[in-house]
């Protein structure tokens, strides 16, 4: 099988109805500060992949969605509990899909689906 031109997750941009109460909830999220910050877009750096929260865009009625998709951690039951603490809802409990690799999602307060997995497997290249 040839290699993949896709380089893996690089970008995830979740659409937020309140671009300041997003920004406030993700820094506590993930810890951390935003690197770009202005009233169109707000970039995290997250181990070198970009977060980026954007505004839905209303005009003529059209919602521009949600992104779903998975977060490396250390510790799937940990990090759920913690988002939810912090405000997130249910989506998927924690579950083990196949071997170690277990992985859970949940809504943020603007109904943007979170996951997050734990996966030995996957190792970034050198």
């Amino acid at each position: 099988m040839d290699k993949s031109s896709m380089l893996g997750l690089r970008t995830v941009v979740y659409m937020v109805d309140d671009l300041e109460k997003a920004k406030e909830w993700y820094m506590k999220a993930f810890n951390a500060e935003p690197y770009y910050d202005t009233p169109y877009y707000v970039g995290f750096n997250i181990a070198g992949y970009e977060l980026g929260l954007h505004p839905k865009e209303k005009a003529k009625g059209i919602d521009n969605g949600t992104v779903l998709s998975y977060w490396g951690v250390e510790d799937v039951h940990k990090t759920y509990k913690n988002l939810i603490d912090l405000g997130a809802t249910k989506h998927e409990e924690p579950n083990n899909v196949g071997g170690e690799i277990e992985l859970a999602t949940v809504y943020d307060p603007w109904k943007n689906i979170i996951g997050i997995i734990y996966n030995p497997e996957f190792k970034l290249p050198n």
